[in-house]
């Protein structure tokens, strides 16, 4: 189902227009990368929540194009949607590299723990 409509971001007040997106589907504001939860299954605008989506992470899918994964800040239903031509290159970059910036461990004890699994794959090949 083609998403040929202009509309007004909620996220972030930009004015979204169907040109610039590469492909006949915009299902989230280039600038700020939010979109609205309008969907249960893709394209049915069937679910009544409504609530903003926001993104939270990008993942390549197997033909090496870029999604961008969003979460639901009312109800947290997660979603998937292919970055469009015009998305925001650096938000994309900043969402992609997260993960590397906020570890989930402490970056000051990244010796240790790669010099622990050094030792533990050393003992295995004996």
């Amino acid at each position: 189902m083609a998403c040929a409509e202009s509309f007004t971001c909620k996220a972030c007040g930009a004015f979204v227009v169907p040109e610039g997106a590469g492909s006949q589907h915009r299902n989230h504001c280039p600038k700020c990368l939010s979109s609205i939860h309008v969907d249960n299954e893709p394209g049915d605008r069937a679910s009544l929540c409504k609530g903003i989506m926001i993104p939270i992470g990008v993942w390549i899918r197997k033909n090496g194009e870029w999604a961008i994964i969003h979460r639901c800040q009312l109800c947290g239903t997660l979603s998937s949607n292919r970055i469009a031509a015009d998305d925001n290159p650096v938000l994309l970059m900043s969402i992609a590299l997260k993960p590397l910036a906020a570890p989930p461990f402490p970056l000051g004890r990244m010796e240790q723990i790669v010099n622990k699994l050094s030792e533990k794959s050393y003992e295995h090949k004996q």
